[in-house]
């Protein structure tokens, strides 16, 4: 085989060569973007979840949670798993609310609620025997009466709801919110005890306030736990 044709088969043997080459680049760049679009699409989809299930805005309609919370304040409320405690400020759907029959203080009965999303602060839970002194505006838990900074006013209104003191029955929960003299709460008939399955969840963080109300950018935000 002259030198020709040996230079011609190297020539083409090259061309394979780098073609095969290009075409691995080509798969390889088109593997790396199937990879990272899998990884986006993956992340989005945890992301979903994780909103629908687990972490849910909440924006605030009303003045009964001030000062802690104020009218249009944005909020990640959890959900899943929750189990209300005293003091956690909480979503309710109120559209049951539990009433004591005929003061008995021990069988309850139900009525319709507001049928309203409200926001407000867990006083007591079941178990508890809870005493709200009107006169002096003061809120005892079995006995002890609990620090509040967090109001508003004292608590010198009452609504009728119930004669207290009061043992929060199995499956309720009893709340206020915090601008005590504004607030449309457990002491209201209306609202009455929280079964505990209308707890849809436990506000976690403030992301956001109106900036009229913001002297500084941290104060659009706050750990509510």
């Amino acid at each position: 085989m002259d030198d020709s044709m040996q230079n011609t088969e190297h020539t083409e043997e090259t061309k394979e060569a780098e073609q095969e080459e290009s075409r691995g680049g080509i798969r390889a760049f088109f593997g790396d973007v199937m990879d990272i679009i899998e990884a986006v699409v993956t992340s989005i989809f945890v992301i979903v979840l994780l909103f629908a299930y687990l972490l849910r805005p909440v924006t605030v309609d009303g003045v009964s949670m001030m000062p802690t919370l104020l009218d249009k304040d944005r909020l990640v409320m959890w959900s899943l798993g929750y189990t209300p405690k005293n003091g956690d400020i909480v979503i309710i759907d109120d559209e049951i609310g539990g009433h004591f029959q005929d003061g008995s203080g021990t069988d309850v009965y139900e009525t319709d609620g507001m049928g309203l999303r409200l926001i407000k602060r867990v006083i007591a839970v079941a178990g508890q025997e809870l005493n709200i002194d009107f006169v002096n505006g003061t809120v005892a838990v079995d006995g002890v009466q609990i620090p509040e900074p967090y109001i508003a006013d004292l608590t010198t209104r009452d609504d009728g709801a119930f004669t207290y003191p009061i043992v929060i029955p199995e499956g309720y929960v009893f709340v206020m919110g915090d601008n005590r003299l504004h607030s449309t709460d457990s002491r209201n008939p209306e609202v009455a005890l929280v079964p505990v399955e209308q707890v849809i969840g436990r506000a976690i963080w403030r992301f956001y306030r109106l900036e009229d109300e913001c002297t500084s950018l941290l104060d659009r935000f706050a750990l509510l736990i």
